[in-house]
């Protein structure tokens, strides 16, 4: 082995270990080995997670690697997608401001939530059926989380029990709620949570009707395979190899998302349980008053990833307001359209404290399983760390409102 493999493979051993992700990030100077190493031919689509040279590339790889049905749920947005493209398009409207002659090489991007500390402000948003991605599905994104250290909620509907989850994550994760319409089976949702460790739950609240789900039909009708194998039909089949249903009566229920939501039901189950509660789809400064009146612990800056309705409206155009609106009485979180690290520095420089990704680690589970989304976290913090550098914050702290300019309307 020559020094510069050596190299490679200690700073590669370095990148994966918890310990290190927990460390205050040490700057190295850059290498041009890279300028003179011999390299490989690749196409269109990489063959293995180290080819990706941002999160973009696992796209193409994921879909190549799932059935057009399963790569269509993963991918839609809703009508004409145009919520979710506003989502990742609005962060260019935000520009960074660059600060110079500070020391950067030590930068520390620890965050704080709830009393626990993450390497990193990137958590891993709630998305279900990931078994329809990877068969590891959400047990081999725990892992990655716990390789890097960071915050991880699981859904109502995902496809591993929220024990197994939590011991894979090496810390308990949230439970993202569907309470679905019957309040009987939304408390054994809560006392399995509750059994397990939980120590937060995050009801979704945006999704109070039906949805268009335009893209997903669209690749549907290239899918020749028998889909009623697995999907039989009804709520009782639909749920029945969801661990969070096993052994619930769920016989009187019609819906999962509980369309009969109102406040009341934020208070009532606020009264229900002491593990914090948090909103996920919260998009103006009005409900964000009303959650916090309501005793809620935290609000997530939320549209579904742009698949609940087509308004428009992204989340980071939404962040700054529902901020303002709380006046840091509680945390806000923001997910939607984060595809790249300078996304981060922006959500975290308009009040969020910390910043959710859905689809691009999915992306890597189902083009690689769990060593896609550790090289798809791997990415997005090593393009967080270095825009922190280059901009001059070398603490979350320090990246604060006046560290961006931006051009965003409400």
């Amino acid at each position: 082995m020559n020094h510069i493999d050596a190299r490679r493979q200690l700073l590669r051993y370095l990148a994966s270990s918890p310990l290190f992700a927990a460390l205050p990030s040490i700057s190295l100077a850059q290498s041009y080995d890279v300028l003179r190493a011999q390299t490989k031919k690749i196409g269109d689509i990489i063959d293995s997670p180290e080819d990706a040279l941002d999160v973009f590339d696992f796209e193409p790889a994921a879909r190549k690697a799932l059935p057009p049905a399963h790569y269509g749920y993963l991918a839609t947005g809703v009508d004409g997608d145009a919520t979710l493209r506003a989502n990742s398009e609005d962060y260019a409207k935000v520009r960074i401001k660059a600060s110079r002659l500070i020391d950067a090489r030590k930068i520390d991007t620890r965050m704080h939530l709830f009393g626990l500390e993450y390497a990193s402000p990137i958590f891993l948003s709630p998305v279900s059926s990931q078994g329809a991605f990877h068969a590891d599905a959400e047990i081999a994104v725990a892992r990655a989380a716990r390789k890097k250290g960071m915050h991880m909620i699981l859904s109502t509907v995902g496809n591993s029990a929220i024990a197994d989850v939590s011991k894979e994550h090496g810390s308990p994760v949230w439970l993202q709620l569907y309470p679905t319409d019957d309040w009987g089976v939304t408390m054994a949702l809560i006392r399995k949570a509750e059994a397990a460790g939980t120590p937060a739950l995050v009801l979704t609240v945006d999704r109070q009707g039906g949805r268009n789900t335009q893209t997903l039909f669209r690749l549907r009708r290239n899918d020749d395979r028998t889909c009623i194998a697995c999907h039989g039909g009804g709520f009782a089949n639909e749920v029945s190899r969801k661990p969070m249903f096993q052994g619930v009566d769920v016989s009187k229920v019609t819906n999962l998302y509980g369309t009969g939501m109102t406040w009341e039901f934020v208070n009532k189950l606020r009264n229900s349980t002491k593990m914090k509660i948090l909103l996920k789809g919260i998009m103006t400064a009005e409900d964000a008053e009303k959650a916090v009146r309501a005793g809620v612990d935290g609000i997530i800056v939320s549209n579904h990833g742009g698949r609940a309705e087509e308004s428009l409206q992204s989340t980071i155009s939404a962040l700054p307001a529902v901020v303002k609106a709380v006046d840091g009485k509680v945390p806000v979180l923001v997910d939607g359209g984060v595809r790249r690290g300078t996304d981060v520095y922006k959500a975290l420089a308009l009040g969020a404290t910390a910043v959710g990704i859905g689809r691009p680690y999915c992306w890597g589970l189902a083009a690689f399983g769990q060593p896609g989304v550790e090289a798809v976290l791997s990415i997005l913090q090593r393009e967080f760390e270095t825009i922190m550098r280059q901009a001059g914050p070398t603490s979350l702290k320090q990246i604060t409102a006046a560290s961006v300019i931006s051009g965003l309307q409400a």
